[in-house]
């Protein structure tokens, strides 16, 4: 239990927060100690100086009666020793008081108790010494007070530490602790997923702090890696499938034609249909190939601030024409958008996917819409809808897998990853794709983030 708090990140940043707050305090409480002492100090230097000064105004000239007695009665009053008194003659002799000895000095000074002939439990004095007359004055005080002053805020300092040290050690034992099982659920989660139970998630706990967030972004990143998982285990599925027939067909020409090259028979048409199919599984892989290359995240190293205005313009220039073509009317209409960060050839591949399979599915007769606008959140969307059959609603989550395709779809051209590829471009972007009932038709909104 200890080790593991002793290596608990929490227990330590306390641990660590507890000593600098320690070592503030003393700072403060020697700092604090020093200005009490120097003000006490000050305030007793003040009362000697007073002191003095009352018993020397009762002096008169040739006449020490007066000044005699006033040192005698303060010196009375004072049995505790607080405050010592001393009055020497011309010669140097004692004349009152009630300590025996003094500093011969003029002006202030310290002096111990002994020096001062006291068997007092007292230790040190502050001492004032003047000339009063032809005599010499002696008043001192005591640095009791100013010890005890000094002892209360010591102890006071020192049990606020102990205090302090208890409760520190408390609260990091209850934050570690706690932090401790957070990371505990963490690190069992990845555990879990580490033996391949892609479906585990760190529970939250909503207190919006660090830990939660690393675990929201931690959550999302594993469901990005089941979603790519499970898109590999799709692909050789749908590969086992989708492409099955395909070979099989491939196998089966090949050997119509080995067998029309022993009769003697031409095999050139033979050849061109094993070649078609070679291209079509060609191409199969190669747009297998580009999608994860896409969800890698590899492209990004492209990316540059572009508009998507004038790309969307070049692609209503390129299929216009295509669409009168085949009995259909393309439109567009693009407000002003902000500049994103992107790759120009991959955005225009993903709308022109979206353009294309509205051309190919829908009947003569349809118009396709393009259009682009921006939102009040500084976002934007771009937008393809048609009027045409639309896709049912059981269905539109699946268009975007691999190999996926539409059962009125399977007897036109393609392999079914046009809006997988539209999905990863999306997502390498950060956008959002979308498909709604435009009533009727179908409206494909990809939408951008600012």
């Amino acid at each position: 239990m200890l080790k593991a708090l002793y290596r608990s990140t929490p227990f330590r940043l306390m641990a660590l927060l507890s000593m600098a707050f320690l070592a503030f305090l003393g700072l403060a409480g020697f700092i604090a100690f020093g200005l009490i002492r120097a003000e006490l100090d000050a305030r007793l230097k003040q009362q000697l100086e007073q002191t003095f000064s009352i018993i020397a105004q009762s002096y008169g000239e040739n006449d020490l009666t007066d000044l005699l007695d006033l040192v005698r009665s303060n010196a009375a009053a004072n049995p505790a020793l607080e405050r010592v008194f001393l009055l020497r003659g011309p010669a140097g002799e004692l004349l009152g008081g009630n300590i025996t000895a003094a500093p011969t000095s003029i002006g202030w000074s310290i002096a111990s108790a002994d020096q001062l002939g006291l068997a007092a439990d007292k230790e040190m004095y502050r001492i004032y010494s003047g000339q009063v007359g032809n005599t010499t004055l002696v008043v001192g005080g005591s640095f009791d007070e100013t010890d005890a002053v000094g002892g209360i805020v010591l102890n006071s300092l020192g049990l606020a530490g102990l205090l302090f040290v208890a409760l520190a050690i408390m609260a990091a034992v209850l934050i570690a602790t706690r932090g401790q099982r957070r990371m505990d659920r963490i690190a069992n989660t990845m555990a879990m997923i580490g033996r391949g139970e892609l479906a585990a998630r760190i529970p939250v706990q909503r207190n919006r702090d660090d830990l939660d967030d690393l675990s929201i972004q931690i959550n999302h990143a594993l469901e990005r890696l089941a979603g790519l998982v499970e898109g590999m285990r799709q692909v050789s599925v749908d590969i086992a499938h989708d492409l099955k027939t395909p070979l099989n067909r491939l196998s089966f020409t090949v050997q119509n034609a080995i067998e029309s090259e022993e009769a003697g028979q031409s095999v050139a048409t033979l050849l061109q249909q094993a070649q078609d199919e070679a291209r079509q599984i060609n191409m199969t892989f190669e747009a297998l190939l580009r999608i994860a290359q896409i969800e890698s995240g590899a492209r990004r190293a492209r990316f540059k601030e572009l508009a998507v205005g004038p790309i969307l313009q070049t692609l209503f220039e390129a299929y216009a024409d295509v669409a009168e073509e085949n009995g259909q009317t393309l439109t567009i209409a693009v407000e002003p958008l902000p500049d994103i960060h992107g790759d120009k050839d991959l955005l225009t591949q993903l709308f022109a996917n979206l353009i294309e399979n509205a051309i190919r599915h829908c009947q003569p007769g349809t118009t396709i819409a393009m259009s682009a606008s921006g939102t009040s959140d500084q976002t934007f969307e771009v937008t393809v809808c048609d009027n045409g059959s639309g896709i049912p609603d059981a269905e539109r989550d699946k268009v975007f897998q691999r190999l996926y395709r539409l059962d009125k779809s399977r007897s036109t051209p393609g392999h079914g990853l046009g809006l997988s590829l539209v999905k990863a471009i999306a997502e390498l972007h950060g956008a959002t794709i979308t498909m709604a009932d435009s009533r009727p038709g179908l409206c494909v909104r990809v939408r951008f983030p600012p």
